[in-house]
Formats: C-alpha cells, structure tokens, sequence
C-alpha cells in the first residue's frame, strides 16, 4: 500500500481570498439550491444551508486545470485529467447533504479527484481522510488542500476499494467514483449509525446514486436516489 501523504504545509488562505469570483459562486450555489427544489430528489428539496455555505466558501476555481477556470462555477462537471473529472457542483452538494456531516464526524472520501469534495467536508468535519488511486493527482490535491489550510484533511495515494482500515471506524463515507457493487471493506469500516453514499451500477444499466445507512445494530439499509454517470472505481493491478 502507498504511504500516507502527509499535510505539513501551514495555512495560507491569503492565497484564495474568500472574496475571489465570489458572485461567480453566490450564482453556482443559488442554481444548485433551486435545481434541488425544482428538478432535484423528491424528498430533497430543501439543501442544508452550512453545505450551501461551504460551497460559497470553497474556490471551486482553484481545483480545476487552468484551461478549465472559465467554466468552474458552471453546473457541470469539469476534466481534471489523468481521466478523470471533477463532479457538477449540484451532485457535490447534493451527496454531501445526505452525509449529514457533524463536526464531530471523521469522514472517508473514496475518489480525492482534485480535492474539491474533500475540502467541501473539511469546510463541516472535524476530520477528512481521503484516497485517491492516481497518484499524480493524489499528490497535487495534497499540496493544493495544504495551500488553502484544510488541515484536518489527510490524503493517501491508494486503492479506494480498500478503505483506510487503521483509521477505520468512519462515521461518515463518500465513494465519487461509480462502483459495480458496495465494497464490503466499506460497509465494515463505517459506524453503526454511520451513512454511506456512493454511485452503483444498476442491473438494466446506468448507475444510480445510493445512500446506505448502517442502524445501531449492524444492519444495512438502503436507497435508491437518481441517475448519476461518475468515472469508474478504479481496482489496484494485483
């Protein structure tokens, strides 16, 4: 297994000013907020006002390739290379929404991508461990979340598929990329009480966005949201 990545950067969020393209993101959140209760989840209208919070927070700008910046705060997702995208702010929002992140919550992220999601929870965890496969990218959003001052986010290039058992249990996890079935390392290292969300292929085809909830005493429960299309998880050679 790859090393942990370890954050030893100090905070500089002078970097991202909060003010940078702020009215770009007041727009991106006030579309995905009325996307939610116009054409969103049926049961999910209405989107926790502290996620819409971290998303006006959060310099969407700075987590994509140069050549994409002029399209960051747009409702789609975005290429971040090596194959891979960043999701359409909605889908962030909306997957964070159903985690119901706590401060107190130590959360697994299963897909770092850029590191957008994972500075996302940072903004309403206490703690964020996140993994990425493509090591290239693992280490980009090492360096990118140090920059910005997440400090209670933790990156590690490796299969996902696996989890982070010596940090396990999590109380909360999110996997971002599509999964042909949960994996079972997953459900054992999530909390009783604990929820899950993750895109998994369905048997007549497509994905569909699930959250999975794991009750006080063991048992898994779980629900069908909507169509979703993420990258694939991607398996270790073994």
């Amino acid at each position: 297994m790859k090393p942990l990545l370890a954050l030893a950067a100090p905070a500089l969020l002078a970097a991202a000013p909060a003010a940078e393209r702020s009215a770009e993101r007041e727009l991106m959140v006030l579309t995905v907020a009325n996307m939610a209760e116009t054409v969103g989840v049926r049961d999910v209208r209405r989107l926790d006002s502290e996620v819409l919070a971290a998303m006006r927070k959060v310099p969407r700008h700075l987590f994509v390739p140069e050549a994409e910046r002029r399209h960051a705060y747009q409702n789609r997702p975005l290429p971040i290379g090596h194959d891979q995208t960043i999701s359409q702010p909605y889908i962030v929002a909306l997957m964070t929404h159903l985690l119901k992140v706590e401060r107190k919550h130590r959360v697994l992220e299963v897909g770092t991508g850029s590191g957008y999601q994972a500075a996302i929870l940072s903004e309403l965890a206490g703690e964020v461990w996140t993994i990425e496969i493509v090591e290239p990218l693992a280490r980009e959003a090492e360096r990118r979340l140090a920059t910005l001052g997440y400090r209670n986010a933790r990156v590690r290039a490796g299969d996902g598929y696996a989890g982070w058992p010596e940090q396990a249990p999590f109380d909360r996890i999110i996997v971002t990329a599509g999964a042909p079935h949960v994996p079972k390392p997953l459900l054992d290292q999530l909390k009783p009480g604990g929820r899950m969300v993750i895109p998994l292929a369905q048997s007549e085809g497509g994905e569909a966005l699930m959250l999975i909830e794991k009750d006080r005493s063991g048992r898994i429960r779980s629900r069908n949201l909507l169509p979703v299309r993420f990258v694939p998880l991607v398996r270790a050679p073994r």
